[in-house]
């Protein structure tokens, strides 16, 4: 028997990991194709987080530089590029906006601009928060969950920290900061639609 006829099934090649394989050798071609692909909707991410097409914009621009000279560091087993990218954007956004209001010193409360953003661009899971929050029920609804899930979904959507990120982060194990960040947001789910139906 071929060993490697079982091995190998057959999978949608995503042309994003091509395009930032080529970029983490400095292909400047490619890193041009990859920002063609991927710049309107990582502008919308911007954008929404700070509300100012310039500003969006320059923190586009800002984020760009980063993929490139961080292009080499990217590794596909952890996230896809776009997840990873949406990442660099969003970290660099909520920054700048807190920069801008002079916020608390804070790196785990939760933010209404952030939450707004989903962090993948499939939207699933992460469509709940574009789709069915309501920003005005997500501060009750958090204070209900457990500390753990509320520290995790913190990190994961204020932060934009991956699993493996929020575990280490944490000091947890990853499968415990999977089912924190899940339950978390079944529970987020539940509770915002009961808050709904009794509105």
């Amino acid at each position: 028997m071929n060993p490697s006829a079982e091995a190998s099934p057959q999978e949608p090649v995503d042309p994003l990991r091509h395009l930032m394989a080529r970029v983490a050798l400095r292909d400047r071609a490619a890193f041009e194709r990859l920002y063609r692909a991927t710049s309107a909707h990582l502008f919308s991410v911007s954008l929404r987080v700070l509300r100012d097409e310039g500003r969006a914009d320059e923190v586009l621009q800002e984020a760009y530089v980063s993929i490139w000279q961080k292009a080499a560091s990217y590794q596909p087993e952890a996230a896809t590029p776009m997840t990873w990218m949406i990442n660099i954007v969003r970290n660099r956004a909520i920054d700048a906006l807190r920069a801008s209001r002079k916020e608390r010193d804070s790196t785990i409360e939760l933010n209404e601009e952030a939450m707004d953003v989903a962090a993948d661009a499939s939207g699933d899971p992460h469509a709940l928060f574009d789709e069915s929050l309501v920003k005005t029920r997500i501060d009750e609804c958090m204070l209900a969950l457990a500390p753990a899930q509320r520290q995790a979904l913190a990190l994961a959507y204020y932060r934009g920290m991956v699993h493996t990120e929020i575990a280490e982060s944490l000091n947890a194990p990853l499968g415990t900061v999977k089912s924190w960040v899940r339950r978390g947001l079944d529970q987020l789910k539940s509770c915002l639609d009961n808050l709904g139906g009794r509105a």
